[in-house]
């Protein structure tokens, strides 16, 4: 029987791409002018909230996928390839050096790479692919016959659950959790962190930095220059 590989599993959007590639699709679709223009008004104020520092960076982000979802039904699948493409070219180098670094050594030492998103599947599967992931999850936005998207999202509810997703990879790919690693950024992570032997909460949100010290995980902060751990 071939040995069972151990997995190591990364959320991507503020924890290895210091962004959200998924809001930089949303921005670069409305410059473009896929989005109009006023596609920005119905998360504006989200956005200010969370600017300020008196909303939910959470809450901003379901609002723009609303109105992605309300936007994507009839766009080209190659127009969005091309604004994607166009995305990783000039950003795949903008991760943090923690998490970086952290996925080359795992590579070397022969760790299966999973990263789970609820980024769209074909951004986060070109962003991953650049830094050698070995599997991509990410939300699968249904194309049509004429090669536009229908406006449907498939496995909603299963990709919101990253530990779901995690039980999938490990009996499709042959993998173990013995000796498994996990990084996330925010509560979104934490069913998936439950899971491995050693979670990393890089950068938390309030919500998982609460989570994280209960249960007693490694907390990484990476701030400008400096990588510390709490």
């Amino acid at each position: 029987m071939k040995k069972k590989r151990p997995v190591a599993v990364f959320d991507i959007d503020g924890t290895i791409f210091r962004a959200s590639l998924f809001l930089e699709l949303v921005e670069r679709l409305i410059e473009k002018g896929i989005f109009p223009p006023e596609t920005r008004n119905a998360y504006e104020e989200e956005y200010e909230k969370w600017l300020n520092r008196k909303g939910d960076y959470e809450a901003y982000v379901e609002k723009v996928i609303e109105v992605f979802l309300s936007h994507i039904k009839g766009v080209s699948y190659t127009a969005m390839e091309d604004a994607t493409n166009e995305i990783i070219e000039e950003k795949k180098d903008r991760v943090y050096r923690y998490t970086r670094d952290l996925v080359k050594k795992l590579k070397k030492e022969g760790y299966f790479l999973l990263a789970i998103s609820h980024s769209p599947r074909f951004i986060v599967d070109a962003f991953g692919f650049e830094l050698g992931f070995d599997k991509i999850y990410g939300f699968f936005y249904e194309t049509g016959p004429s090669g536009a998207f229908t406006g449907k999202v498939e496995d909603v509810e299963v990709i919101r659950n990253k530990a779901a997703v995690l039980q999938r990879a490990v009996r499709k790919e042959n993998l173990t959790l013995e000796h498994s690693i996990g990084v996330g950024d925010t509560e979104s992570d934490i069913p998936m962190l439950e899971m491995v032997e050693k979670a990393i909460a890089f950068n938390p949100n309030q919500k998982l930095y609460t989570h994280a010290k209960k249960r007693m995980w490694k907390v990484v902060v990476e701030r400008k220059d400096v990588i510390y751990e709490l």
